[in-house]
């Protein structure tokens, strides 16, 4: 009940006439420095309504329930749904979807015709998409300039965040090859419009990680498309880091000098891991760590006694979260130990792992190596 009163007073307020969502206000008189508004929050100090529907992502921003264990995501999403359509990522999305669903349905036994009806409604991920639309259309009342823009609900940056892949996995996954390009275009605007839009009463530390993640990642693959931008941005500004960088100054970054985005990819390596263990995909756990003598059989005959005493390993928000995640830090290397969120709340399952750091800088990504899967 109070979502739904939370959300109904936030959808009055996006009638109202102010463009930025109650972010500047008027003075009565001019203050000390003649300005004549405001601001009513707390902006990054590069803050730039650098999409044409920016204004309306402000005042959405307030329709979301920062207890609710999506919250970072959620804002995540309405900043995507005001970005450009990359649509060869989205029709992959359909495909791979359609994919899903046919195959679901054959097993249930549903007829083909009925399945091709069915499948009419199967598209891309439109996360908060009922919300969202509700919401511009009243919006859309005393700002009328904005239905020369359309609102496009979708998950690309949340999708590649919620699956724990990298930037090449998530390209194979979709069969993207012939328009990496592309992906890393659109996955640069949203880090900048999540840089920029997002004001400091709305950001968390789970979005913080986000950002970070998101901007490290781009980097990763082409430090080009975000190097010259963060240099502006901030050109006294140096990262937090895991240890000196060694390399020369026209080196890619090592992935370690960014600790926080380091750490955020880190993280999703070992959910991967679960998420796969969790629904004993063996040969893809295989296909990871095979060359740390972890192949499809080792995995499964390591979990064979859990599942002998859980029905499941969880894979929601709170096995997701850093709570599950314990981090050992050497000079050369992390030491990991990933936590199963089990049935019971034992947390005595879980997965052991060495990250090494000199490896990890080299390959642009962590490079890890399983060392126990069991029980403490």
């Amino acid at each position: 009940m109070a979502a739904g009163i939370h959300r109904e007073r936030s959808l009055e307020q996006l009638v109202e006439p102010s463009g930025l969502g109650d972010v500047v206000e008027p003075l009565d008189q001019p203050d000390e420095q003649g300005r004549t508004v405001r601001l009513t929050v707390d902006l990054p100090t590069d803050f730039a309504l650098n999409q044409p529907l920016s204004p309306f992502a402000l005042a959405a921003f307030d329709l979301l329930d920062p207890e609710s264990p999506t919250y970072s995501l959620d804002v995540l999403s309405v900043v995507e749904s005001t970005l450009d359509d990359p649509r060869q990522v989205l029709s992959a999305q359909q495909h791979k979807a359609r994919g899903e669903a046919v195959a679901a349905m054959k097993a249930d036994g549903i007829e083909y015709d009925e399945r091709m009806e069915l499948l009419e409604d199967v598209t891309h991920p439109r996360p908060l998409d009922e919300l969202l639309e509700a919401a511009f259309t009243m919006y859309r009342q005393s700002h009328p300039w904005v239905g020369d823009y359309e609102l496009s609900p979708k998950s690309v940056a949340r999708d590649l965040y919620e699956r724990a892949m990298g930037f090449g996995e998530y390209i194979a996954f979709y069969g993207l090859a012939r328009s990496e390009g592309l992906v890393l275009r659109y996955l640069a605007d949203a880090y900048r419009a999540l840089r920029q839009t997002v004001p400091d009463e709305v950001r968390t530390d789970e979005l913080t990680d986000i950002v970070e993640w998101l901007g490290e990642l781009v980097r990763q693959v082409d430090s080009s498309l975000l190097d010259e931008w963060e240099a502006l941005r901030d050109p006294g500004e140096a990262p937090e880091q895991v240890r000196t960088p060694t390399a020369t100054d026209d080196a890619p970054r090592p992935i370690t000098a960014n600790r926080r985005a380091f750490t955020v990819s880190v993280r999703n390596a070992l959910f991967r891991r679960v998420e796969l263990a969790a629904r004993r995909w063996w040969d893809e756990l295989g296909a990871l760590d095979e060359e740390s003598g972890w192949d499809a059989d080792a995995w499964a005959d390591a979990l064979e006694p859990y599942f002998d005493e859980h029905a499941d390993i969880g894979i929601g928000p709170d096995a997701r979260s850093a709570a599950m995640l314990i981090i050992t830090e050497h000079a050369d290397r992390w030491e990991i130990r990933q936590i199963f969120d089990d049935p019971a709340g034992d947390h005595d399952w879980g997965i052991s792992a060495t990250v090494d750091l000199a490896a990890s800088n080299a390959a642009g990504q962590p490079v890890i190596e399983i060392t126990a899967v069991g029980q403490l």
